[in-house]
């Protein structure tokens, strides 16, 4: 397990190292970037480009995997050759250049394939860089990742409102155009603070990078429950990725968006509805951090793996809840309110705040340092899963009663809440060997 480095600058985001807000900031526009796409592709490919939806789905699916597929080859190219540094920097421009494509029609696979590459190298390592601004047994590193999520998310918030906006009222290639601006920023802000952040580990003689020194019997471990983490999460991913799939389907089609502003009605945007959940995570880390931070609450692997847990159950909840609504859409023939969605897109964040965050954290914990960038890797390949097989079940929304469709997503992350669970008993009482590794909160 490599150590480490403690921060010797002041603390300026919620008491963390300065170079967690490089990261915040790089992440938070790369997000914009990328959910700006995703906002708007689907209603791109049905609207302009004419596509079924059923076509639509299947390449929605297909894109969001590949996309965190990629990630697994971009960590073991980081580790071997790259560098964390390079690599960032090269997913970046890869990822700028194809969402500029996507401004023109004819080069819509191609610029999906930038975009699914860019990814895949910028990624892990910018994720193991927020690991690694810390030594194992700094406390502030079980809220480090919190934070970060919520720069994810911050920038996702703020794609649907600009880039969907553009998209809708102007033109698509307005909005693509936007994501592209948006992830040019990012490189420049990590440029900039590239001396606040962890440097290369250093390289063996002979070696590329840091990957030739050998696992341990506790590396090999560790390895084995982050690939049951991994498995468990793909069972949540697939409820998950729904949201921005055939729930988009439902917000524009079966839900009444209309509202009455200064007695004349309007309609929501319907892209406006994807910025709900990052709206809510960027409300609702503070809180969680606040709450994870006190004394009684240090969490070692096994409490990380119950948090989990207890996250897929409350994101069910929301699946669950789209159900009723389809019971009810059935019943009236008609639109139902969105108060049904919202429900949803609360609890599904609720649970989304307890899995995300600290599977990250099991990751970067976990992790051996010559492969930290390949098992951050492995964990996108859980979205990759997800978002493929979310994408397949997603080709049926036609063809199979909604009701049955959402239950179908609910059970897949019970399946995950159980699984992890068991890890969590598996795993038992940590040992003295373990205890020097608990990820205790600040106080």
């Amino acid at each position: 397990m490599e150590v480490g480095l403690p921060s010797r600058s002041s603390d300026t985001l919620f008491g963390h190292p300065r170079g967690l807000t490089v990261l915040f900031l790089t992440q938070m526009w790369a997000e914009f970037s990328f959910f700006g796409l995703q906002a708007m592709l689907v209603y791109y490919m049905t609207q302009q480009l004419g596509l079924s939806q059923a076509k639509s789905s299947l390449a929605y699916g297909a894109y969001g995997a590949a996309a965190f597929f990629s990630p697994f080859f971009g960590g073991m190219i980081a580790d071997r050759w790259l560098g964390r540094t390079r690599s960032v920097v090269l997913g970046g421009i890869l990822m700028m250049l194809g969402h500029f494509a996507m401004a023109f029609a004819p080069l819509l696979f191609p610029a999906l394939v930038l975009v699914a590459a860019g990814n895949g190298l910028f990624l892990p390592p910018l994720a193991v860089q927020v690991s690694h601004l810390y030594a194992d047994d700094d406390p502030r590193k079980a809220t480090a990742f919190s934070a970060y999520y919520m720069g994810s998310n911050l920038g996702g918030f703020l794609a649907p409102l600009i880039c969907g906006s553009l998209g809708e009222l102007l033109g698509w290639h307005w909005g693509f155009a936007a994501a592209g601006i948006g992830m040019l920023i990012g490189l420049i802000i990590y440029r900039a603070g590239r001396r606040l952040l962890p440097p290369e580990p250093a390289r063996p003689a002979g070696s590329h990078m840091a990957t030739d020194a050998k696992l341990t019997r506790m590396d090999r471990q560790n390895l084995r429950t982050l690939f049951v983490v991994v498995a468990a999460v793909i069972l949540f991913r697939i409820g998950y990725e729904q949201s921005g799939n055939v729930v988009a389907l439902w917000i524009e089609n079966q839900t009444d968006r209309s509202v009455s502003l200064f007695g004349h009605r309007t309609e929501v945007p319907a892209t406006w509805f994807q910025a709900v959940n990052s709206l809510l995570i960027i409300g609702l880390t503070p809180l969680l951090m606040k709450f994870w931070r006190r004394p009684a609450a240090h969490p070692d692997n096994r409490t990380l793996l119950r948090r989990m847990s207890l996250g897929c159950v409350v994101a069910s909840l929301g699946m669950i809840v789209m159900v009723a609504a389809a019971a009810v859409q059935s019943a009236t023939a008609g639109q139902v309110g969105m108060g049904w969605v919202m429900a949803y897109l609360i609890l599904l964040t609720l649970g989304e705040l307890l899995v995300i965050p600290f599977g990250l954290t099991l990751v970067g914990t976990l992790s051996p340092v010559q492969m930290a960038g390949m098992a951050m890797g492995a964990w996108y390949i859980a979205k990759f899963i997800g978002s493929l097989l979310a994408g397949i079940l997603g080709a049926f929304w036609e063809s199979i009663p909604a009701t049955s469709f959402f239950a179908i997503g609910a059970a897949a992350v019970l399946a995950g809440a159980g699984v992890l669970y068991l890890l969590s008993v598996w795993a038992g009482e940590p040992s003295e060997a373990d205890a020097g590794n608990m990820l205790a909160p600040s106080t």
